[in-house]
C-alpha cells in the first residue's frame, strides 16, 4: 500500500494518507485569538486537509481535542458543534493539556476514512 503525505515538512507532515485513512497532525488556530475564534480557524484547516486527502468531515472515525484551559470546554464545544456533521459525529476525547505555547489555547487532532 502507497503512503502519501501531505505538506511534508522536516519534523512532521500535516496528514498522512495510508490504507484508506487519513491522518491528520495537531492542528492549531492563531495566537492571541480566543478559543472560539481559534476552533474556528484550526476547523478550516481540518476542511482543508480532509479535502486534500480525498475526503471529508462526515468520515470523520476519531477526533482528540486538546484545551490549554476546561473552562473553554463550552466555548470550543459551540463552534464544534456547529461545524460535524450531526448524522457522522466520530468518536472523540477532550482533555486538557499544556500546548506548545500559552499564545495556543485549543488544538485537534482528527483521523478519518477515505
Amino acid at each position: 500500500m502507497s503512503i502519501r503525505r501531505i505538506e511534508p515538512g522536516r519534523r512532521m507532515s500535516a496528514a498522512v494518507v495510508h490504507g484508506g485513512t487519513a491522518y491528520l497532525a495537531g492542528q492549531v488556530g492563531e495566537p492571541g485569538d480566543d478559543v472560539s475564534a481559534q476552533t474556528k480557524t484550526v476547523l478550516a484547516h481540518i476542511d482543508r486537509l480532509l479535502a486534500e486527502a480525498g475526503t471529508d468531515k462526515s468520515k470523520l472515525l476519531q477526533a482528540t481535542i486538546w484545551l490549554a484551559d476546561m473552562k473553554d470546554f463550552g466555548a470550543m464545544n459551540a463552534v464544534w458543534d456547529s461545524w460535524v456533521d450531526p448524522a457522522n459525529p466520530p468518536a472523540r476525547a477532550t482533555g486538557e493539556s499544556k500546548l506548545a505555547g500559552p499564545e495556543y489555547l485549543v488544538e485537534i487532532i482528527v483521523i478519518a476514512a477515505v
